[in-house]
């Protein structure tokens, strides 16, 4: 997985081995040799790869797409949980991976918001609601 999502951030970022190793500050064919999954960069140089291309350490190291999606690594703290289908009720079913890290239990309360020009976003209610008070103490 680190090969292979190596090569397709610097390929996202448009970058040849050449000018990616000089950042990285090893040779070219070091950065070759990681690419091809012959060796591992040490701990501070995955460090810094993942801060060049803005992506988590972990992400780097382990991040595979959502299954039948071929899509990027996300930015850090961005995530792609994959694809729901909305049932005939509009109920949907939110990944378990996003359920892990969102802290979302059975019987939590979301907000749906909307934004005619970006699409929707759920948001756990308490949060929602702790912002709402401090936007409402913050205009008295």
């Amino acid at each position: 997985m680190f090969k292979d999502n190596l090569v397709t951030l610097r390929k996202l970022h448009q970058m040849t081995q050449e000018t990616l190793a000089e950042k990285v500050g090893v040779t070219r064919q070091a950065l070759a040799k990681w690419e091809a999954g012959e060796t591992l960069p040490d701990l501070e140089k995955c460090s810094m790869l993942a801060k060049i291309f803005d992506v988590s350490l972990d992400d780097l190291a382990s991040y595979e797409p959502a299954e039948n999606y071929d899509l990027p690594l996300p930015p850090k703290g961005k995530h792609i949980f994959g694809v729901t289908t909305v049932g005939d009720k509009g109920q949907i079913v939110i990944p378990a991976k996003a359920r892990k890290l969102f802290s979302i239990k059975t019987g939590d309360q979301l907000v749906v918001l909307g934004d005619e020009a970006q699409g929707l976003a759920l948001l756990k209610s308490e949060n929602f609601l702790q912002m709402a008070e401090i936007i409402r103490n913050g205009m008295k």
